[in-house]
């Protein structure tokens, strides 16, 4: 019987070393995965200030080197993707970006992202569904930017009263939303508005004079509402403003056909 108990005891004893010597081997483990973590997150952040310098290839460059360390990183997935979309691999980016959404999926920037990944393809219903994800997220920032996107996407769709509306809701949340006044602008064109096109063109502007392009659709507002000597006044100011562009270009073909017209009348 005491030959048997010690058996026993040393059987025992074997199985304690060998669940200690799991724990430990666990425990390195997860140290060594967290060391990587956190080395990946390091290399992000360098990543990141190239991608705010935009120097995207370094920045790609970084980012592929901490996927290898810690690729469970959302942030670093949506960092990718925004650096595929800034080199124009829409596909890569939107690779990416479904990565992020794999690991967290409330991830609201991701989705907005996405959306704008699939505007660029346009892929409109894709870019709609997207967007809406995040409308109505009370803890997202940046509402507007959706809210302009849903606009895109429904005026390509040509369904204009839904663009009007998500133009004016991105309004509401940022009333200098040069971009939102623009394109809700050509969206009072697209619907024979033209008096309404031209105030909204105008408020664009008057929240960024720089952009030539407002000027070179406010000039196509103008016309249509009967004032080509307007017309060609904001076509001449597209035209300063980024001379050698393909907007100046288009300006000044508009020019030379208002004024052909305008000489036409006398």
């Amino acid at each position: 019987m005491k030959i048997k108990k010690f058996k026993m005891m040393k059987i025992k004893k074997k199985n304690v070393w060998a669940v200690v010597a799991a724990l430990l081997l666990l425990s390195s483990c997860g140290a060594s995965r967290e060391m990587a973590r956190r080395q990946g997150e390091a290399v992000r952040r360098v990543g990141e200030a190239h991608m705010a310098s935009m120097d995207y290839t370094s920045a790609l460059r970084e980012f592929l080197k901490a996927e290898k360390l810690s690729w469970r990183d959302h942030q670093l997935q949506n960092d990718l993707g925004l650096v595929y979309m800034a080199k124009n691999s829409l596909e890569d980016a939107e690779e990416s970006f479904k990565k992020a959404l794999r690991l967290k999926g409330d991830y609201s920037d991701a989705w907005n992202n996405l959306g704008s990944v699939y505007l660029a393809m346009k892929q409109w219903d894709d870019a709609i569904y997207c967007n809406e994800r995040i409308i109505d997220d009370l803890t997202y920032a940046t509402p507007h930017y959706p809210l302009a996107n849903l606009g895109w996407a429904y005026y390509n769709k040509k369904e204009y009263a839904t663009a009007e509306t998500h133009y004016q809701r991105a309004l509401e949340f940022k009333p200098g939303f040069a971009m939102a006044w623009r394109d809700l602008g050509r969206t009072y064109m697209a619907m024979g508005k033209m008096s309404k096109a031209v105030n909204a063109l105008s408020r664009g502007i008057k929240a960024a004079p720089s952009r030539a392009d407002a000027y070179f659709y406010l000039g196509h507002a103008w016309e249509g509402a009967g004032r080509p000597e307007k017309a060609v006044e904001n076509h001449r100011r597209a035209m300063a403003l980024w001379p050698g562009s393909r907007c100046a270009e288009d300006a000044e073909k508009q020019i030379v056909r208002i004024e052909k017209k305008m000489s036409e009348k006398k």
